[in-house]
């Protein structure tokens, strides 16, 4: 059984070295699936909870949608073209772990939970892309 987890993971990472030109960007096959621009996030079942419009040229970011932070190593968790799930821990702020599921390359749900800076949090968001980023 244990030899069977490696060996998945073995093959796993493998596979965009297979691919050549078309491994994703990222690594995480949902997320490189999505479009880039300006995205909605809200709280889903949760009144006056996380509400805002954000510009994802980098939609990696939503990994870490509840808490940012440059700081942080991920672990792929699980990576499939609709839905990946990646552990990610911060030294010294916190760790969580996020699933994407993709409805459409402009619409994603987002569940995520963990502990940062000692409290714990748990939220599922309705990611919904909404047009393009402005100029600055």
């Amino acid at each position: 059984m244990k030899n069977r987890f490696w060996m998945r993971l073995s093959i796993v990472a493998l596979l965009p070295v297979l691919a050549g030109a078309a491994a994703p960007k990222s690594g995480i096959a949902v997320i490189d699936a999505l479009e880039t621009g300006k995205w909605q996030l809200t709280e889903k079942d949760k009144p006056g909870g996380l509400d805002r419009s954000v510009c994802l040229p980098d939609k990696v970011a939503l990994i870490q949608v509840a808490y940012s932070s440059d700081e942080c190593s991920r672990f792929v968790i699980d990576n499939q073209p609709r839905s990946g799930t990646v552990h990610y821990t911060c030294p010294g702020k916190g760790h969580g772990r996020t699933t994407l599921r993709m409805e459409t390359p402009r619409r994603v749900e987002i569940e995520t939970q963990g502990v940062w800076n000692g409290m714990p949090f748990n939220m599922l968001i309705d990611a919904r892309k909404t047009g393009v980023c402005s100029a600055k």
